[in-house]
C-alpha cells in the first residue's frame, strides 16, 4: 500500500470512528446517560499503604483475594499508575512490575517475559485481557501489537509472577499477566483525548458511556495513532512506522443475582520489517524492506451468577480472528474459539472449593514464503482442560493451605499434569509471609512440529573454515516428536507493612526445567538449482535443561501526603545445560543465560504540587544483553500535567530522556535489522464530560 493510500485510509477510518462516538452521544439524548466524573488527581493519594495492599485481585486464584492474603508474587498495575506514568502502550506500563523483562525491538514489537526465556516469540507467559487468552499456540508467544485498548479504560494490570498453571492451563509457566477492564458502569459520559510529538506523531481517542436503561450500562470508545520509523543501528530507516486504528464497545446487564458481559473490539494496523540482508541474502531472494498490516477482532460473552459470598458460577465464551500480512510471515489467518465454566462454593466449613473446564479450538492457515513455510499450510487443533483447587482455613485468618491441579490435553503432546499447593501464614495484621511448589507445562507450538524457516547464510559450516564455494542456508525445521518443556518451581515470599505509609514485599524463587527447546544439526542437503547452496537442517529437539533462581523486591512509600515512591528491583540468574553445538545459537534456550539481565532497577515518584499541577518521574536501569551485545541502559520518564478546569487536562511527556536513543533487544529467529529506541516529547490534551 502506497504511503498516501495508507494515510488516506487511516484518516477516513479515524473520521469513521470519531463520527460513530459523536453520534452516539446525541443517540444519548434517548438514552439515560450520566455525565463522567473529571478523573480524581488524587486517586492514589486518598490511600494509604495499608489500603493499596489490600487492593483486590482475582488473577491468581480466579476469585477476588485482598493483595496482602495473596500466596503469589502479585505486582497490581492501576489505572493512576498507568495515567501518571505518560504509557502509550499495554507493554511499555508492564515495565512498572518487578521481575518482567520489557525490552523494545523496534515500534511495533517487544519481547516481554517473566523471569527469563525472553524474547519476541517468549513462549512461557500467558496473556489476558479480561479473563480472555491472547497466547498465540502458532508460535507460542504474545502479537503485542495486536494487545491494545483505550489506555483510560484499563481499571488494573495484575502481573503473576511465577507459575499459574493450576488455574489458567498450559503456558502459564513463568507467569500469567491480565489487563481488566473497567466496567460500562465505570465509564459513563464521553471523553476526548488528542496529542502528538516526536515519536508519537499523532494519536486521538474518544469514549463515550451512557445507559440502555437503569440496568444496561454502555460504552463505546474508538482510538487512532501514528508512530515514526526507528533509525538502525548502522543509522538507517528501520521502515517500522505504525499506524493504528482500534473501536469497540461493552455492554453490560444485571438481572437479580446475574450479571452479563457483551464485549468487543477490532482494529487495524500499518506496518513494516526490514530484513537483515548480511545474514538473509541470496539464495533467499527477498526485498529488505516490505510493508503489512494487520486486521481482527474478537467477541465476549460472558454470565456471572452471584450465589453468595463464596459461592458463584461463571460462563464465559469469545471469538477472535486475526488476518496478519506481514514481509516475513506472508498472510496468516487465524481463529479462535474458547469457552470457560467456573463453579465455587463452600465446602464444611474450613474449605472454599473452585473447579472449572476449559476448551479452545483455534485455526490457522499460513501461505508460503521464501522464508518461512508450514506442512500441512492449515490445521485446526484442539486444547481442553479441568481444574480443582481447595483453599483450606487451617487457622482462621492466619494459616491457609491451599491444593489444586489442572488437566488439559493437546494435539501435540497430550495430557499434561500441573499440580500446585501453597502455604500463606499472616502471624498479625501487618507480616505475611508464603511459599509454594509448582509443576508447569509449556506445550509445543504448531510451528515447532510443522515449520520451515530459513534464518541464516554463511559461508561456512559452524565452527569449520570454510571449504566451499558456494553458501550455506541454516534451515529450522518442526519437528513432529517435539515435546512439551516442563518446570518445577519453587517459591518464598514476604510482605511487611513498616507503618500506614511504607511497605515492603519480597519475592524469591528457584525454577527447575527440563525438556527445554534444542537445536540439532541434520546432514546437510546440496541444492543444484540457481544459484547452487547447501541447506543445513536444523531439528527442534528437548535435549536442553537448566534452572533459573532470583529475588524481586518492591517496595512503597508516602514521604508526604503528597508525594508517593515506589522503588523496585529484579535479579535473574540462569543455568541453562545442552550437549548440542548449535544450542548457543538459540537466545530463547540454549543462550537465554546471555540474553537476559541480570538487574532490572525501577524508580518512581508522583508528586502532586496542587490539586491542579503533578510531576512524575520514572528512573529505570537495565543491565547488559551479552548475547546480542547490548549495553546496560538508564532512562528516564517524565510526565507533567496540568489542569486548568475542573474536566479538562493538560500534560507534557518525555521518555527515554537521558539518550537520544538505546538499544533494548534483536529479533530472534527471524532477522530483522537491529534498531535504536529513540527519545520521545508528547503533548496532549484531555477533556470529561
Amino acid at each position: 500500500m502506497q504511503p498516501m493510500r495508507l494515510s488516506l485510509h487511516i484518516s477516513r477510518l479515524i473520521t469513521t470512528l470519531i463520527t460513530l462516538v459523536t453520534a452516539n452521544t446525541s443517540i444519548a439524548g434517548n438514552f439515560s446517560a450520566q455525565p463522567q466524573p473529571a478523573s480524581s488527581s488524587h486517586n492514589l493519594m486518598d490511600l494509604s499503604i495499608e489500603e493499596l495492599m489490600n487492593i483486590e485481585v482475582t488473577t491468581a486464584s480466579r476469585q477476588a483475594q485482598k493483595l496482602s492474603q495473596t500466596s503469589s508474587a502479585v505486582f497490581v498495575i492501576t489505572q493512576e499508575d498507568i495515567r501518571r506514568s505518560g504509557a502509550t502502550s499495554i507493554p511499555d506500563a508492564l515495565r512498572m512490575a518487578p521481575g518482567v523483562e520489557v525490552s523494545r525491538i523496534n515500534a511495533d514489537k517487544w519481547s516481554i517475559s517473566i523471569r527469563g526465556f525472553n524474547g519476541r516469540f517468549a513462549n512461557k507467559l500467558q496473556v489476558l485481557m479480561d479473563g480472555r487468552s491472547v497466547y498465540n499456540p502458532l508460535f507460542a508467544g504474545i502479537l503485542w501489537d495486536q494487545q491494545d485498548t483505550l489506555m483510560e479504560d484499563i481499571e488494573r494490570i495484575e502481573v503473576i509472577r511465577g507459575p499459574g498453571a493450576a488455574m489458567w492451563g498450559v503456558n502459564a509457566v513463568n507467569g500469567v499477566i491480565n489487563i481488566i477492564t473497567k466496567k460500562a458502569a465505570d465509564t459513563q459520559g464521553t471523553l476526548l483525548s488528542a496529542g502528538g510529538g516526536s515519536f508519537e506523531q499523532g494519536f486521538i481517542s474518544a469514549r463515550h458511556g451512557g445507559k440502555i436503561n437503569d440496568d444496561t450500562p454502555f460504552r463505546l470508545y474508538a482510538k487512532a495513532f501514528t508512530r515514526d520509523s526507528f533509525r538502525t543501528t548502522t543509522d538507517g530507516n528501520a521502515n517500522d512506522a505504525w499506524h493504528s486504528a482500534k473501536g469497540g464497545f461493552r455492554l453490560d446487564h444485571a438481572r437479580g443475582i446475574d450479571q452479563f458481559t457483551l464485549q468487543g473490539d477490532f482494529y487495524y494496523n500499518a506496518h513494516g520489517d526490514r530484513l537483515d540482508k548480511t545474514l538473509l541474502a541470496a539464495p533467499i531472494i527477498q526485498a529488505g524492506n516490505a510493508r503489512g498490516d494487520s486486521k481482527g477482532g474478537n467477541l465476549r460473552l460472558r454470565w456471572d451468577r452471584k450465589l453468595s459470598e463464596k459461592s458463584s458460577i461463571m460462563l464465559q465464551s469469545y471469538y477472535d480472528i486475526s488476518d496478519y500480512r506481514i514481509l516475513t510471515w506472508a498472510n496468516v489467518l487465524t481463529e479462535s474459539f474458547d469457552i470457560d465454566f467456573q463453579h465455587r462454593f463452600p465446602l464444611f466449613e474450613r474449605h472454599d472449593i473452585t473447579w472449572g473446564a476449559n476448551y479452545r479450538l483455534y485455526h490457522s492457515k499460513i501461505n508460503d514464503t521464501e522464508t518461512i513455510a508450514f506442512n500441512p499450510r492449515g490445521q485446526i487443533n484442539h486444547l481442553g482442560g479441568i481444574y480443582v483447587r481447595d483453599e483450606i482455613t487451617l487457622i482462621p485468618d492466619q494459616l491457609l493451605f491451599t491444593i489444586g491441579s489442572r488437566f488439559d490435553h493437546n494435539d501435540f503432546s497430550g495430557w499434561e499434569i500441573q499440580p500446585n499447593a501453597r502455604l500463606m501464614w499472616m502471624p498479625d495484621a501487618k507480616n505475611s509471609v508464603w511459599a509454594a511448589v509448582s509443576r508447569a507445562v509449556r506445550t509445543p507450538s504448531r510451528a515447532e512440529h510443522d515449520i520451515r524457516l530459513n534464518t541464516q547464510i554463511t559461508n561456512a559450516l559452524p565452527g569449520l573454515v570454510n571449504p566451499l564455494p558456494f553458501p550455506v542456508l541454516s534451515q529450522v525445521q518442526g519437528t513432529p516428536s517435539f515435546n512439551a518443556e516442563k518446570l518445577l518451581a519453587y517459591e518464598l515470599g514476604y510482605r511487611h507493612q513498616f507503618t500506614f505509609q511504607a511497605s515492603i514485599d519480597i519475592a524469591a524463587f528457584f525454577n527447575d526445567y527440563s525438556q527445554l527447546r534444542d537445536l540439532s544439526a541434520g546432514v546437510p542437503i546440496f541444492q543444484n538449482n540457481f544459484p547452487q547452496h547447501l541447506i543445513l537442517p536444523v531439528a527442534l529437539t528437548n535435549q536442553a535443561s537448566g534452572y533459573t533462581y532470583g529475588v524481586e523486591i518492591s517496595a512503597d512509600s508516602r514521604p508526604l501526603e503528597t508525594w508517593r515512591l515506589q522503588l523496585s528491583y529484579s535479579y535473574l540468574n540462569m543455568h541453562i545445560r545442552s550437549t548440542s553445538p548449535l544450542s548457543t545459537l538459540d537466545s530463547t534456550s540454549g543462550s537465554a543465560a546471555r540474553a537476559n539481565p541480570h538487574h532490572h532497577i525501577s524508580l518512581r515518584s508522583l508528586h502532586d504540587f496542587s490539586e491542579r499541577l503533578q510531576f512524575n518521574f520514572w528512573l529505570r536501569y537495565v543491565s547488559s544483553v551479552d548475547f546480542y551485545n547490548i549495553p546496560g541502559y538508564i532512562t528516564m520518564d517524565s510526565k507533567l500535567s496540568f489542569r486548568p478546569v475542573r474536566n479538562v487536562e493538560l500534560y507534557l511527556v518525555g521518555q527515554n530522556l537521558f539518550q537520544n536513543s538505546h538499544q533494548e533487544s534483536v529479533s530472534d529467529f527471524i532477522p530483522l535489522v537491529p534498531a535504536y529506541v529513540p527519545r520521545g516529547i508528547y503533548a496532549g490534551a484531555e477533556w470529561r464530560f
